[in-house]
């Protein structure tokens, strides 16, 4: 801005007194899709959304994992430091708004002085002493809006930083109930894997028989020797896997890795897929999701700041004053005649600053934009986590279910096998085939189940459910 420009600028002051400079926020009003393309929700399935999804770990019907969400909303540090910064920004809020309020201090002192008696001019007095109490008093008044729009975007950082901790217990619920449900799913693949090493013991008992009845060979009893090493070296990783679950939940819930180890190494069953899954609309989706909401917050807050960087073009207007009693004796200090004061009207302006106040203009401007985009980058990305939920959970489910019917058409095919080699009716070959057809059909129906669960968790995530029904105990700081 060139300084005949600014010279203009400052000469309209007078004319827009009392005004908020800056740009009014106008939230985005982005077109949300009528439905989903995975899923077509009925008002049904919105009604059963609104109430499920408050407390939807609890449709798992497991009360351990109600205990462990409980401990977490509790315990969890990222939660707590999530307090700490929701304070903050109310403390920054209450800053923005003092400017709004007189400035007061008071300062008090004594002196003894001592000056020259040689002097002629001015006449010297020898000692002397002094009593001084000062009070000094500053308001500004806020003629363009500067300090209103610092508020405004205070205000919004609050929201914001809600928004952030209840996004940070959206994300702390999914993680916790997806922990617990691995480590129930690793506790029922140690299991297979106990049954398939005891499977693959009697074949090998069977074949050493079988060779000491002279109706076998030392390759079958070698083959199934290392059929059951093979089938033995699947539990440790399980175990491991146990142990670093039980590690990562303790810690989410607030405490340290092994408190919880011996509590959660008793087997459990996997969680079930509860029977009607709430989907709400995706409207209602951008209301849900707190991570939406912290970006519209931080976007409000953004064009606030433009006001604020655009206020520092226009005077400012301070009213001082000061009461200043001194005397030399201290009862005759809070006399009228002892009083010194000063009233008056203080304004001043920026006449050229090399371009600085219009550059931090164009950075808010920017900040602001950039704020925008990331609301609508991250409504798009809501979208799509629930796309994607839904979508996976729809073709997990007809996959789980061919594993199913294949692990049983397994258990089967061995069973007949091994009746077979003890009949000598067929070779060993066919036995180990079966045995690890069976484990790993065993063992990927485990997986997928595990999958299902985690679709289902990732599902309620992505609506933005959880937040709701719980109610922190640091309300006060809400």
């Amino acid at each position: 801005m060139t300084v005949r420009r600014r010279l203009s600028v400052l000469a309209l002051a007078g004319l827009t007194a009392a005004c908020t400079v800056g740009p009014d926020y106008q939230p985005d009003q982005l077109a949300a899709p009528s439905t989903w393309t995975e899923h077509e929700p009925s008002v049904s399935d919105k009604a059963a959304a609104d109430a499920a999804l408050k407390g939807w770990w609890a449709s798992f019907q497991d009360p351990l994992l109600d205990q462990l969400i409980a401990q977490a909303i509790r315990g969890n540090e990222d939660l707590k430091i999530a307090k700490q910064r929701l304070i903050q920004a109310r403390a920054g809020r209450a800053i923005a708004a003092s400017v709004d309020y007189p400035q007061v201090k008071a300062a008090a002192s004594r002196t003894n002085s001592n000056s020259s008696t040689t002097v002629e001019y001015p006449p010297g007095i020898g000692q002397f002493h002094t009593w001084e109490l000062g009070f000094d008093a500053s308001w500004e008044i806020d003629v363009f809006g500067g300090t209103r729009r610092a508020e405004e975007a205070a205000d919004a950082d609050i929201g914001a930083a809600i928004e952030d901790r209840r996004t940070i217990l959206v994300s702390l619920l999914a993680e916790v109930a997806g922990d617990y449900a691995s480590l129930r799913t690793s506790q029922l693949r140690l299991a297979i894997a106990q049954r398939n090493i005891e499977a693959a013991r009697k074949g090998l008992d069977l074949t050493q028989q079988e060779f000491q009845r002279g109706l076998g060979t030392d390759l079958e009893v070698a083959q199934a020797r290392a059929q059951w090493n093979n089938v033995r070296s699947a539990p440790p990783p399980l175990r491991a896997a146990v142990a670093r679950l039980s590690h990562a939940i303790a810690v989410l819930v607030g405490g340290f890795p092994g408190d919880l180890e011996a509590e959660l190494s008793k087997p459990a069953p996997l969680m079930a897929v509860p029977a009607d899954l709430p989907v709400a609309l995706p409207s209602e989706t951008m209301t849900n999701r707190p991570d939406i909401r912290r970006a519209e917050r931080r976007y409000a807050a953004a064009t606030a700041r433009i006001g604020v960087a655009t206020a520092e073009l226009f005077p400012h207007f301070q009213i001082p004053l000061m009461l200043d009693p001194t005397s030399s004796a201290i009862h005759t200090l809070f006399e009228a005649r002892s009083l010194d004061w000063t009233l008056g009207l203080a304004a001043s302006g920026l006449i050229y600053d090399g371009g600085k106040t219009d550059a931090r203009i164009e950075s808010a401007k920017a900040a602001a934009e950039t704020a925008r985009l990331v609301y609508e980058q991250t409504v798009r990305g809501a979208f799509r986590d629930v796309e994607d939920a839904l979508i996976n959970f729809s073709t997990e489910t007809e996959r789980n279910g061919t594993l199913k019917q294949a692990a049983s058409d397994s258990d089967q095919a061995l069973d007949r096998a091994t009746r077979l080699y003890g009949a000598g009716l067929t070779d060993f070959l066919k036995v180990l085939d079966s045995e690890r057809t069976a484990f790993a059909a065993e063992d990927l129906e485990a997986q997928s189940r595990l999958a299902t669960v985690q679709d289902v968790i990732a599902l309620f995530k992505a609506l933005g459910g959880g937040w709701q029904g719980v109610a922190f105990e640091e309300a006060a700081t809400d």
